[in-house]
């Protein structure tokens, strides 16, 4: 099953009550019937613009924690010696330097391993 296949599946029960709220309406409040659709329309179009914004959480092989981070790029926040924090796709993490390694505040990193909740990094490039 492709991802957005499976993010459709999961978007129907959402679609099937905005759906009754909005006939509802319509009976309760005399809700024109362009008005209700076009609500509708929205609420639909809505799901599928944040698609790509969501599209990471139902991927089949995506893992949760930071296992998935291994062999991501990031940026040291802070001087990581021995430890500190890096950026990795957006996120701030805890990380330790890999073999006892010093590595500078702003330098580019690559995740190595992840023990815990801790990334292990090495450095990859000159810092900027």
């Amino acid at each position: 099953m492709t991802t957005f296949t499976r993010y459709s599946l999961f978007q129907i029960p959402g679609w099937i009550a905005a759906g009754a709220a909005l006939y509802l309406l319509r009976r309760w409040l005399g809700l024109d019937d362009w008005i209700a659709w076009l609500l509708f329309g929205l609420y639909v179009a809505k799901d599928f613009l944040l698609y790509p914004v969501l599209k990471r959480s139902y991927e089949a092989r995506w893992k949760p924690g930071p296992a998935h981070l291994i062999g991501e790029r990031g940026t040291a926040v802070e001087d990581i010696a021995p430890e500190g924090y890096v950026r990795v796709r957006g996120e701030m993490w805890m990380a330790e330097a890999a073999a006892g390694a010093s590595i500078p505040a702003e330098a580019r990193v690559r995740v190595q391993a992840v023990r815990g909740k801790m990334l292990v990094v090495a450095l990859e490039g000159p810092v900027d």
